[in-house]
C-alpha cells in the first residue's frame, strides 16, 4: 500500500493540471461566451435565419462541451481530495485509499485526453480529414504498401470512431493499388490525421519475389482539412475543366454503366481532383468541388509559409531521404518515427491501426512549431 503522503502528492499534480488546462482553454471566457450566445438565442427573430441558427447552434454545444470537460475534471479532483482527508482521519484507510486510486486512474486517462486535445488549437484542426496515399519508388511492392498503409489508417480511424469514405482509388498494374483518397470524418479529424503527412518506408522480405529477397518500398501520404464552405476561396468556373467518365469501383447494375465519377481540372494550378464513389453525377461533382476548395486553400497557405517543401524536400520525390516513418518487418521488427524518435517493436499493432502513440508524440513535440501549443503554459 502507498504511502498517505505520495497520494497527496499525486493530487496536487493533478489539481495543478487542472489549472493549466483551464487557462489554456480559457475556461473564464468560455463561460461568457456561453452567456452571450445564449443572450442573443433568446432574442426574437433569431430562428428566422435557419443557417445561422445551425451554427450558432453548434458552436454553443462545442462551448458547452469544452466546459463540462474541464467540470468533470474539477469534480473528480475535489472527491479524491474528500478521500485522501478521511483516509488521514479514519483508521480504516485502506478502503478510501482504493477508491481514491480508482479515481486517479481515471481522472488521469480523462486529463491526459483532454491535455492532448489542447494541441489541436489551429485553424482547420477540428475540421475532416481528406488523406491521399501514393505509392512510390518499388513499382508492385509499393502499391501493395499503399494498400497495407490504407487498411492501416482505416483501422485508425475505426479505433478513434471516425468514419472513412473512400472518394477515389487506382489499382496497382498487378497488385494493391496506386493511390487512393479518402475522407476522414470526426471531430479533430485532420488535427490528428495532418501529423501522417510524409513518405512512409516499408522493409521487407517481398512475397512477390521467389527467390525471398529483402525490399524497401515508399508510399506519400498527403492530408488536408476539408474547410468549410464559408472559407473565402473564390474558383471562376472558366477556370475548370470538368470530364466524366465510368467508375472504376466493383460496381453492380449502375456503377460501371454511366459516366457518374468526376474529374476536375484546375487550369491555373494543375490540381486535379476526382470523385467516383457516389452513383450519381451531380453528389461527385459537389464532392471533387469540395475537395478543390481544400487543396487550393492548402496550396495558397503553403505560399504563405513558402513551405511546399517541407514534407518531401524540394523535388517532392517518394524515395528515400524523404521519409518520416520507417517500418521495418526483417530481418527484425521496429516502426520508428524519424521525427520524433518514438518507436515500437509491435508492428502487426501498428498496422492494425495502432499509430496513436505516433501522433501523440509528433503534436507533443510542437509540430508545426508556429502554433502555441500546452506546454507554453507551464513556463
Amino acid at each position: 500500500m502507498q504511502e498517505l503522503s505520495e497520494f497527496l502528492s499525486v493530487a496536487n499534480t493533478i489539481n495543478d493540471r487542472i489549472k493549466m488546462l483551464s487557462v489554456f482553454l480559457g475556461i473564464d471566457n468560455v463561460k461568457r461566451e456561453i452567456e452571450s450566445i445564449e443572450a442573443s438565442m433568446a432574442a426574437p427573430g433569431f430562428w428566422n435565419n435557419q443557417l445561422l441558427a445551425k451554427e450558432t447552434g453548434s458552436k454553443l454545444h462545442a462551448l458547452k462541451q469544452k466546459l463540462a470537460n474541464v467540470e468533470n475534471l474539477k469534480k473528480m479532483a475535489d472527491e479524491i481530495n474528500i478521500l485522501l482527508e478521511f483516509a488521514s482521519s479514519e483508521q480504516e484507510s485502506a478502503e478510501y485509499l482504493s477508491e481514491a486510486t480508482t479515481l486517479i486512474e481515471r481522472i488521469s486517462t480523462d486529463l491526459n485526453k483532454l491535455e492532448l486535445a489542447s494541441y489541436l488549437n489551429g485553424k482547420h484542426d477540428h475540421c475532416n480529414a481528406i488523406l491521399s496515399i501514393h505509392a512510390g519508388a518499388g513499382g508492385t511492392e509499393s502499391c501493395d504498401w499503399a494498400d497495407m498503409i490504407l487498411r492501416m489508417y482505416t483501422r485508425w480511424a475505426e479505433r478513434n470512431n471516425f468514419e472513412t469514405e473512400i472518394q477515389d482509388i487506382q489499382p496497382g498494374e498487378e497488385a494493391g493499388i496506386s493511390s487512393v483518397m479518402i475522407r476522414i470524418v470526426g471531430e479533430n479529424a485532420y488535427g490528428y490525421a495532418k501529423a501522417e503527412r510524409g513518405v512512409h518506408r516499408l522493409v521487407r522480405i517481398s512475397p512477390f519475389d521467389a527467390n525471398k529477397r529483402r525490399h524497401t518500398s515508399f508510399c506519400s501520404v498527403d492530408v488536408i482539412a476539408e474547410i468549410e464552405d464559408d472559407e473565402d476561396i473564390a474558383i471562376d468556373d472558366a477556370d475548370l475543366r470538368i470530364d466524366t467518365y465510368r467508375s472504376s469501383g466493383k460496381g453492380g447494375q449502375h456503377v460501371n454503366k454511366t459516366e457518374s465519377a468526376i474529374r476536375i481540372t484546375h487550369i491555373p494550378t494543375g490540381i486535379v481532383v476526382t470523385c467516383q464513389n457516389e452513383r450519381s453525377q451531380h453528389k461527385n461533382k459537389e464532392s471533387a468541388m469540395k475537395n478543390l476548395r481544400s487543396r487550393l486553400y492548402e496550396k495558397m497557405e503553403d505560399e504563405k509559409r513558402s513551405a511546399m517543401e517541407k514534407f518531401y524536400g524540394p523535388k517532392g520525390e517518394i524515395g528515400w531521404g524523404y521519409q518520416i516513418r520507417s517500418y521495418v518487418c526483417q530481418p527484425y521488427q521496429m516502426v520508428k518515427d524519424l521525427r520524433t524518435g518514438t518507436e515500437t517493436s509491435n508492428f502487426q499493432e501498428v498496422m492494425d491501426g495502432d499509430i496513436d502513440q505516433f501522433i501523440h508524440s509528433w503534436l507533443k513535440a510542437g509540430c508545426p512549431t508556429e502554433r502555441k501549443t500546452f506546454n507554453d503554459c507551464k513556463d
